[in-house]
């Protein structure tokens, strides 16, 4: 007969917080070799401005197999596919804040696999996430595929009611809540009074105000508590392991290019990637059309950024802009060049390569606000089991997540966690990495 390694438990539930989002990878591989998680089919629920579902555009297939050459290879922007090709991760529920809006709201069902032609990673997905950086193929190029279930849910922010400030009497109300929920949950024989949980509750949290929605509002009401658990309750069950992953940035988030470029050169640098989609309900033909042109475009773009590293003389840009769609690249060289006159155009391309259907999403959150959203973030943790493992990303360095607001979250995140499981194992993996990266330049997310 056989033996089953048993699941193992943890005495205390671990977080391990980050830097740079793709290095919680290694701690997700140490619990699964430990056998705190399973090796195949994890749940992730993932809440970030950012879906960092990308894939290392060349990186071979068959890296994921060998542990030390993915973790050199993966970043910010595209750490979570590879795990999904490796079998490790099979569902993903990205929880968004309301700035952030690149990928369709809803529940995707695609597969990721090998390309056949390129040996590299791939997804079927036609959503213009995967298909602006070229990462389609149709199922049957691929090989070794594996399911993912993207659940891509929005969270709004909440504050409470009686005219308190957000984030102020938060306890009460969930608690409140909670109650309320108990006692309207089974009728007078005893039976459930529905089938699903938090679908029949009334409101103690209020809409707050401008972008900001509601709470616990009805589960119809994209971005309130009740829609986020059912959405997420879908696919998770009580006893089944997930990992709670969080970046900073979720509370608080920069476009760090925003502040290397003028509007001017933003502007130009949107023109030269911008992103031409498919038709709606396109064919297979038509989407290859659209994948390969892509790729053309952004092929182009890296060659002429490499080629005026080298020389960005008059004959070298006039020459590039004499390309289709290229135009405007000698304007944009000229007023880089009126700044500073050895621009870093490798950093040029990767602002660029953030400019296409979507901007990366910009909101730097009042004080106010950030307590409004880990009020969510708190109200919609406590309905839902706990985790077996929480990684956490601060996003600082480059300036992602605002580095004079980081500390400030980061504690008020820790604390709301240890309210809602007990004592923490904490690590602070952070604080290995050396200060001299403070002044590192963003990557693209």
């Amino acid at each position: 007969m056989s033996c089953v390694p048993l699941k193992r438990s943890y005495k205390e539930l671990p977080v391990w917080i980050v830097e740079d989002h793709h290095d919680v990878v290694r701690h997700i591989y140490r619990a699964i070799a430990s056998r705190h998680l399973p090796l195949k089919n994890i749940k992730m629920v993932h809440l970030d401005s950012h879906p960092d579902l990308l894939i290392p555009v060349n990186m071979s297939a068959d890296t994921v197999f060998d542990k030390d050459k993915l973790f050199s290879e993966l970043s910010i922007e595209n750490w979570i596919m590879p795990m999904v090709y490796a079998g490790h991760v099979s569902c993903v529920a990205w929880l968004h804040p309301y700035w952030a809006q690149q990928i369709r709201e809803g529940e995707h069902r695609m597969a990721v696999g090998r390309d056949s032609s390129t040996t590299t990673i791939r997804v079927t997905s036609t959503d213009n996430y995967f298909l602006s950086d070229g990462l389609y193929v149709s199922e049957k190029q691929l090989e070794n595929s594996k399911p993912l279930r993207l659940n891509v849910v929005k969270v709004n922010p909440v504050k409470p009611t009686h005219g308190s400030l957000p984030g102020e009497n938060v306890e009460e109300d969930i608690e409140r809540w909670f109650a309320k929920r108990a006692r309207t949950e089974y009728n007078t024989d005893g039976e459930a009074s529905c089938s699903e949980p938090f679908l029949t509750c009334t409101d103690t949290l209020q809409p707050a105000e401008g972008s900001y929605r509601t709470g616990l509002g009805n589960d119809d009401e994209e971005g309130s508590t009740s829609y986020i658990v059912k959405r997420i309750s879908t696919f998770l069950s009580e006893t089944e392991p997930y990992i709670l992953d969080i970046d900073l940035d979720f509370f608080s988030c920069k476009n760090p290019f925003k502040e290397l470029y003028t509007q001017e050169e933003y502007a130009i640098l949107k023109e030269l990637y911008n992103f031409r989609g498919p038709s709606l309900n396109a064919e297979e033909e038509e989407l290859d059309e659209c994948v390969d042109r892509r790729v053309r475009q952004l092929e182009d773009l890296e060659a002429a950024f490499a080629d005026l590293l080298e020389d960005d003389g008059e004959e070298t840009v006039t020459r590039w802009a004499s390309h289709p769609g290229m135009a405007s690249l000698a304007q944009l060289v000229s007023s880089l060049k009126s700044r500073n006159l050895c621009p870093d155009y490798e950093m040029v391309h990767q602002a660029g390569l953030t400019c296409d259907s979507v901007e990366l999403p910009h909101h730097i959150s009042t004080d106010k606000e950030i307590d409004t959203l880990i009020s969510a973030v708190q109200l919609f943790l406590k309905a839902l089991p706990k985790p077996t493992l929480i990684t956490m990303s601060r996003s600082s360095l480059d300036e992602y997540c605002p580095v004079e607001q980081v500390d400030s979250v980061q504690s008020r995140v820790l604390a709301v966690l240890e309210s809602l499981y007990g004592p923490l194992d904490l690590h602070k993996d952070f604080e290995n990495s050396s200060t001299e990266t403070l002044d590192c330049q963003p990557q693209a997310s």
